[in-house]
Formats: structure tokens, C-alpha cells, sequence
């Protein structure tokens, strides 16, 4: 099959992306994934670079940078977070508990939609709040189905471990306990787009008080349920 556009320079940047998405690579690993000349290859990467299409991580090798998240964010923003909205409320009500909608960028998990519990103590994360995908429910749910390599790399300063992950992906749903802040217990289940990848989170969290320090076993089907109906909205909307 021919993939070429007819405009090559836009194909040879597509083939550079396409390289990056198994993972960080080094200037020779782009040479030898692409085919590309190796000037051809550092041109692009640094071009792609300067456009936040292509970043660097801390031992210098490119990856897939922000502004490729904020368009994927807004190409589907519109309809899951249509979506989000009466079903986190419906999950808050079901639970008792603050319900929250989180995508993951980089490194980090952004809190894009959430229904908070009207009064009492509750876990408070307003939309919009960037937490670490080293610690949480959510954290689990969206790198427990990640390729091998992006999985291991993301454990490396995790608060979990890949058996906590693989707990993960033969239940179905996440759960965590005083792991992102003292106190505090969530339950996170994955919401998953028309390729069956894992795009999103839903979970809800509060006091282990309420919670207790199994959290699953209260609201685990509750949450799961919340992220199916997210899925199936999302793959209507296809």
C-alpha cells in the first residue's frame, strides 16, 4: 500500500512520529526505524521539536510531545466530555463519593471533568488539576495497558509495582489507598475508544473513612459501569 501523500517532506515527518510512538529514541534509533538519512532525520526531529510535536526526555532522545495530547484532547474533547458530565454526576450520586474524569499527558494525569460530593469530607481535584502518574487508581488504570516498554518506564519512580498493574488488568478496575495522599482511597476503571485503546479514566475518591482500605469492594462495579457507558458513547460517536 502506498502511503505517500504526494508531498514528502509532511510524509517524512508522519514516518518520524510514527517512529516515535513505540517510545523515546535516540537520533540513530530514528535513522534505523524511518530509513531516513540521518540529516534528514536530526532536521526533521529538531523542526518537529520546535513545533512541540516532538520533545526530549532527561537523557536527550525524542518522544511524542505535548501538543500532539492537546490536539488528541481536542479532537475528542467535545463528545467525552458531553458524555462525562451526567455520567460522573450519576456516579457521584450512586457513590456518595467525588467523581472525577482524568486523560493522561506525558507524565502526568489531568483532571479534564469531575463531579464533586456536595458537602462533607471529600477529595476535592478541581478540573483542570495536573497530578503525577506515579501514585493513584488512575495512574494504574492508564498505564496498566500500556505497550511493555512505556509500562516499565513509567514504574520506574511509580508508588506501585507491575503486580499491582497486572491485579489491574485481569479485574478490570484499579484501586488505591493513602498512595497520592495520606487519607485518602480511590477506585479507577478505563475508558477505552474505538480502537479498544485505554484513553481515559473514571474514578471516584474520598476519605478511607468512607472508603475504607479495600475501596474496591464498595464501589468497583459502580465505577466500572461509569467507564463502560463512557466507551460506549465513545465508539457511537465513531
Amino acid at each position: 500500500m502506498d502511503n505517500s501523500s504526494g508531498v514528502g517532506v509532511l510524509d517524512k515527518a508522519a514516518v518520524v512520529l510514527g517512529a516515535l510512538e513505540a517510545g523515546p529514541a535516540t537520533l540513530a534509533n530514528l535513522v534505523t526505524a524511518t530509513g531516513l538519512a540521518r540529516p534528514t532525520a536530526h532536521r526533521l526531529a529538531v523542526a518537529l521539536e520546535h513545533h512541540r510535536l516532538v520533545a526530549r526526555d532527561i537523557q536527550g532522545r525524542f518522544v511524542l510531545g505535548p501538543r500532539l495530547g492537546e490536539l488528541a484532547a481536542s479532537a475528542g474533547e467535545d463528545r467525552l466530555l458531553a458524555a462525562a458530565v451526567p455520567v460522573l454526576a450519576m456516579l457521584r450520586d450512586e457513590t456518595g463519593e467525588s467523581a472525577q474524569l482524568f486523560r493522561r499527558q506525558g507524565q502526568h494525569r489531568i483532571c479534564v471533568a469531575a463531579s464533586e460530593r456536595p458537602a462533607g469530607l471529600r477529595d476535592t481535584v478541581p478540573v483542570g488539576a495536573t497530578l503525577p502518574m506515579t501514585a493513584g487508581s488512575a495512574a494504574h488504570v492508564l498505564l496498566a495497558w500500556e505497550e511493555p516498554d512505556r509500562l516499565h518506564r513509567g514504574l520506574r519512580d511509580a508508588r506501585f509495582t507491575a503486580t499491582t498493574l497486572a491485579g489491574v488488568r485481569r479485574r478490570g478496575w484499579a484501586q488505591s489507598v493513602a498512595e497520592r495522599e495520606p487519607g485518602v482511597a480511590s477506585v479507577s476503571a478505563p475508558v477505552r475508544g474505538p480502537s479498544n485503546r485505554v484513553v481515559a479514566a473514571v474514578s471516584v475518591s474520598g476519605p478511607i473513612e468512607r472508603l475504607t482500605r479495600q475501596p474496591g469492594r464498595l464501589h468497583a462495579v459502580a465505577v466500572a459501569a461509569a467507564a463502560q457507558k463512557l466507551t460506549e458513547a465513545l465508539r457511537r460517536a465513531k
